[in-house]
């Protein structure tokens, strides 16, 4: 009778060892995407450094404008070849570039949400992206002493370019630590690493990010300064006519 009860519990330990690890990929991922989306709104100012295999730089100033999961528009400040260029993001589908040289606003198509934005290491699809669990399924393929790794593959319809990514995500805070993206080939293409991670306002956020391509060894510094949370931005910061308004 010993025996039978140590198997059966045994038994019902594994059954349920297997349901959360069945579940685990799922809340792990949305633990992520709460943590980068848990403040009302942000402002910030962000230092944007791109860096060619020679080592060459060149240096940018953006200022940055997030509302919730979906609203997200990005300005350009200096230098003057690129000033007041503007970036909008109000849907997964509704992105806008501003090209102050031509004075209008172009709505970008689906068709070419992969390429660079603005000689960056960062596609538009990059640029809009705010929830990983909207677009790609989960999948936990291993755990490290300090971090989750979940494979990430699109969900059926979803309007991504990438064949899979890899997610490294903090277990201490479920901030997402690094991003391996990989083409539909299974050749991986870029790296997003996330440093630098600071609490502030009660809330964690990695204030430094480097993108970089794999086959050309170009990336993409950004460092974030001045950052605001929660500060009631109204509704009309995220439309066309506001886009083409300089800071």
């Amino acid at each position: 009778m010993r025996k039978f009860k140590y198997f059966m519990l045994v038994l019902i330990i594994l059954v349920l060892f297997g349901n959360v690890s069945a579940q685990s990929a799922d809340e792990i991922l949305s633990k992520a995407d709460s943590v980068m989306n848990a403040p009302s709104d942000m402002v910030a100012v962000e230092k944007m450094i791109l860096i060619d295999k020679d080592g060459s730089r060149k240096v940018r100033e953006v200022k940055i404008y997030q509302k919730g999961s979906e609203k997200r528009l990005i300005r350009f400040l200096s230098p003057a070849d690129v000033r007041s260029v503007g970036f909008l993001r109000l849907a997964a589908d509704r992105l806008y570039l501003y090209l102050p040289a031509f004075r209008r606003v172009r709505r970008i198509a689906s068709s070419v949400k992969n390429e660079n934005f603005m000689g960056t290491d960062f596609s538009y699809e990059d640029m809009s992206q705010s929830e990983y669990g909207k677009d790609y399924k989960p999948k936990l393929i291993k755990k490290t002493e300090n971090q989750f790794v979940l494979e990430l593959t699109p969900r059926a319809g979803a309007d991504v370019s990438y064949g899979k990514l890899l997610a490294y995500i903090d277990k201490s805070d479920y901030v997402v630590r690094k991003v391996e993206f990989f083409d539909t080939d299974g050749n991986q293409v870029k790296i997003l690493t996330i440093d630098n991670v600071k609490k502030i306002d009660g809330y964690r956020i990695g204030t430094e990010m480097e993108m970089k391509t794999v086959k050309n060894g170009h990336r993409t510094l950004l460092k974030l300064s001045k950052i605001q949370f929660d500060q009631r931005l109204k509704d009309n910061i995220f439309s066309e006519r506001n886009l083409k308004r300089p800071e």
